[in-house]
C-alpha cells in the first residue's frame, strides 16, 4: 500500500541540506576542495552538484565562469527531485513531514538503490519487520561507513538525521 500523501522537502529540510552542502560558485574537485578550470571526476559546483563530463562540455564557459546562488538553488532542486520522488515511491507507511525530510537527506547521501534494499526502509514501512537490527534507529545509524571504515562525519550526519526523523529537530552536524 502506497502512503496517502505525496511529500516535497520542507523549507527546513532544504535549508539544512543546502547549508551542509555549502554554496560554491566556482567549480571544484570534491575530493580536494580545490577550484578547477578543467573537468575532473568529482567536478562539483553550487550546493554539491556533481558535474558530468557531458554537462561540463555542454555548458561551455558557464561553469568555468561560475554560477550564482539562484542558479545553484535551481540545480539543487533539480538534483533533489529524484530523491524526493524515490522516497515517495518507496515509503508505503504514513510518515510525517520531518520523517520524510530525514529519509530524503539520508537517501541523498546513501543513494536510492541502497535505501531500497535497506533495513531502514523495511522498518519504516513495517516496524515489526525482521532485520538484523534491534530498532529503526540502529539500522539508520549503521550507515556510518565509507569504504568499510566508520567515519566520524557520517556518525555525526546519521545522528542529526535521526534527530530530524525522531524528534523534528533540524540541526547541522
Amino acid at each position: 500500500m502506497q502512503q496517502s500523501v505525496c511529500y516535497q522537502m520542507s523549507v527546513n529540510g532544504m535549508q539544512l541540506l543546502m547549508s551542509i552542502e555549502a554554496f560554491r560558485g566556482k567549480p571544484y574537485d570534491d575530493q580536494s576542495g580545490a577550484e578547477i578550470s578543467d573537468w575532473v571526476k568529482g567536478a562539483t559546483i553550487g550546493y554539491g552538484h556533481l558535474i558530468s563530463r557531458n554537462e561540463w562540455n555542454r555548458s561551455g564557459d558557464t561553469y568555468k565562469q561560475g554560477i550564482t546562488k539562484v542558479q545553484a538553488g535551481a540545480l539543487f532542486e533539480q538534483d533533489m527531485a529524484p530523491f524526493v520522488k524515490g522516497v515517495n515511491n518507496k515509503v508505503t507507511a504514513d510518515i510525517s513531514q520531518n520523517q520524510f525530510d530525514a529519509l530524503v537527506i539520508l537517501t541523498f547521501n546513501i543513494g536510492l538503490g541502497n535505501l531500497g534494499s535497506s533495513s531502514v526502509l523495511k522498518l519504516v514501512n513495517n516496524p515489526s519487520a525482521h532485520t538484523s537490527y534491534p530498532s529503526l534507529e540502529a539500522a539508520w545509524k549503521a550507515w556510518d561507513k565509507s569504504q568499510g571504515k566508520v567515519m566520524q562525519g557520517l556518525v555525526n550526519r546519521r545522528n542529526a538525521e535521526w534527530k530530524i526523523y525522531a524528534d523534528n529537530i533540524y540541526e547541522r552536524w
